[in-house]
């Protein structure tokens, strides 16, 4: 898979690890996230990796702040990006299973590194079950249509 990355500077160790992580899992992983420890705005960074997975050009999505919050919810505002908060491994797969998450989000004052590879581990690994959960898609899809 090809996978965007990004982050502020409150996450610039955790988002290196990661993307090594990720790397050696086999996936391409590009940087979209700043590298230096100046305060960085996060709305930037989640634009830019929501931006290349709705596009398409990347199958999935990384984003990594202090709490994993704004960053999220910055992503969200991007039409064709679910992006879904994790703070552990099962929410991570059930996103995955039931709401066919595009883009992960978890914070780097919030996990440790041995916690957030299991994070995204079971995000990568886990495909859409599509089904009932599909209709549920497809009403989201709908809301955000209407905007």
């Amino acid at each position: 898979m090809k996978i965007a990355i990004g982050n502020d500077h409150t996450a610039v160790e955790l988002k290196r690890h990661i993307q090594t992580y990720v790397e050696g899992m086999g996936h391409e992983v590009v940087n979209f996230g700043t590298d230096k420890s100046d305060s960085a705005d996060y709305p930037v960074y989640a634009k830019k990796v929501a931006q290349a997975v709705a596009s398409g050009e990347f199958d999935r999505g990384i984003l990594i702040c202090g709490t994993g919050i704004g960053i999220s919810i910055a992503a969200n505002k991007v039409k064709g990006i679910r992006c879904a908060l994790c703070s552990e491994p099962c929410s991570a797969a059930l996103t995955r299973k039931h709401n066919n998450a595009n883009i992960i989000a978890f914070g780097a004052r919030i996990v440790g590194q041995v916690l957030a590879e299991s994070i995204v581990e079971a995000f990568l690994n886990t495909e859409f079950e599509g089904g009932r959960h599909q209709r549920r898609i497809d009403l989201i899809t709908d809301i955000e249509n209407e905007q």
